[in-house]
């Protein structure tokens, strides 16, 4: 009985065996079939000022194809930034599209059902579903978006090389850089990406986003690029945006706190915010 059972016992460990490196197999086997985006991507050109075209000048040299009433909103918000009123930073995040600016390094989780596009700034992970769901009925709104994705095999070699993305279900405020360049304020903004190795170099990748916006005459296409670090072991920077941050919004107005943390006007000028909540016979 003893020898029965020790028979059964290892032909059932045999058999749990061969399951398991049948499935470890499997999932080689679906790993094979994706491209390899592992490690940290920086953005080329990717700083605090970084225009949202790489490719042309900042602000008006942008050329970006707005509506007249858009176009006069722009010229408005450009006069402001020239005469010395900048945006603050309120720590809000960037949102689509302008998350793919990439102002800190980017890590992309390749699996199955989803691709994680991981970023180190003020909220601008995303989730990817490539999982062949449809768009859900009702979206929450969010700064990134709902994001449904594709898996492309360009060559027909069995593997993928282009992931093609459709972007929806954002929420403002929302701008395409720090110029203020801005997109409709009814944030029906949809947002359509083809994120690709170069074919030259595979340490560049390539974003090219095409922005649909009822503040546009036309779809905006413009391709972000990525280079990889060399290093395997990458240093991951954490970033905190209210830790030393010294705007502070108050309403519709943002105010500066000096050294000393005492409330200063952000411009000349500037009103105090409203203080109807507290004992202004204090002294």
């Amino acid at each position: 009985m003893l020898l029965r059972n020790s028979i059964t016992t290892t032909a059932l460990a045999a058999a749990l065996t061969t399951v398991f490196l049948a499935g470890a197999g499997a999932r080689a086997d679906d790993a094979s079939k994706y491209p390899n985006w592992k490690g940290q991507w920086v953005g080329v050109g990717a700083a605090a000022d970084a225009a949202w075209d790489p490719g042309k000048p900042a602000g008006a040299g942008q050329q970006a194809p707005l509506t007249p009433e858009y176009q006069a909103v722009y010229q408005k918000i450009m006069a402001a930034h020239a005469s010395g009123v900048k945006d603050p930073t309120t720590c809000l995040p960037p949102g689509m599209p302008r998350t793919m600016t990439a102002y800190g390094p980017m890590e992309i989780v390749i699996t199955p059902d989803t691709t994680y596009i991981l970023i180190e700034y003020i909220h601008d992970n995303r989730r990817v579903f490539t999982d062949g769901r449809d768009w859900p009925e009702d979206i929450e709104p969010s700064f990134t978006g709902y994001s449904i994705g594709k898996w492309i095999n360009s060559e027909g070699d069995g593997r993928y090389d282009v992931l093609e993305v459709e972007t929806r279900g954002l929420k403002g405020p929302r701008s395409y850089d720090a110029s203020g360049l801005p997109l409709h304020k009814d944030n029906q903004t949809i947002v359509k990406e083809r994120i690709f190795l170069d074919r030259t170099d595979g340490n560049l990748l390539h974003d090219e986003m095409t922005v649909i916006d009822h503040a546009l005459t036309r779809p905006w296409v413009v391709t972000k690029n990525y280079a990889r670090v060399a290093n395997p072991r990458p240093f991951w920077r954490e970033y905190v945006c209210a830790e030393n941050n010294s705007h502070l919004q108050i309403g519709q107005e943002v105010y500066y706190l000096s050294a000393d943390g005492l409330l200063m006007p952000a411009k000349k000028d500037q009103a105090p915010p409203d203080l109807r909540y507290f004992n202004q016979t204090r002294k």
